[in-house]
């Protein structure tokens, strides 16, 4: 095991250790490789993928992957909805991108439903 190691990214822990390709932080239990610590570390951001991979910024258009249920409304966001202009945020249980879909107004969706366009 090596000493110089890095402090975990999330929480600054100093007792990550090596498995297998990964570094993992005990505290919190944080995994991450150190070659995504030297690109998303110069930075200091959060990055937010999509669906498939791609790196999502503010002010991108996505499609919906799948249909989505709306609470207060009999029908969903159909899948193949695009949406414009998103916004990245922290938001709750998941919810990072800030958006307007047309014919339901301003929402939040998860990055995981959506793919850039």
């Amino acid at each position: 095991m090596s000493d110089n190691l890095p402090a975990c990214p999330e929480c600054s822990g100093a007792y990550t250790y090596e498995m297998g390709a990964l570094l993992v932080c005990p505290e919190c239990g944080h995994e991450w490789s150190p070659s995504q610590e030297s690109a998303d570390g110069a930075s200091g951001d959060k990055v937010v993928r999509d669906a498939v991979g791609n790196v999502l910024a503010d002010g991108d258009t996505v499609t919906v992957i799948k249909t989505l249920k709306v609470k207060g409304s009999p029908t969903g966001i159909k899948a193949g909805t695009k949406v414009r202009n998103i916004r990245l945020v922290d938001g709750v249980d998941g919810h990072d991108i800030d958006c307007k879909v047309d014919g339901f107004g301003a929402m939040q969706l998860k990055s995981s439903v959506v793919k850039k366009a």
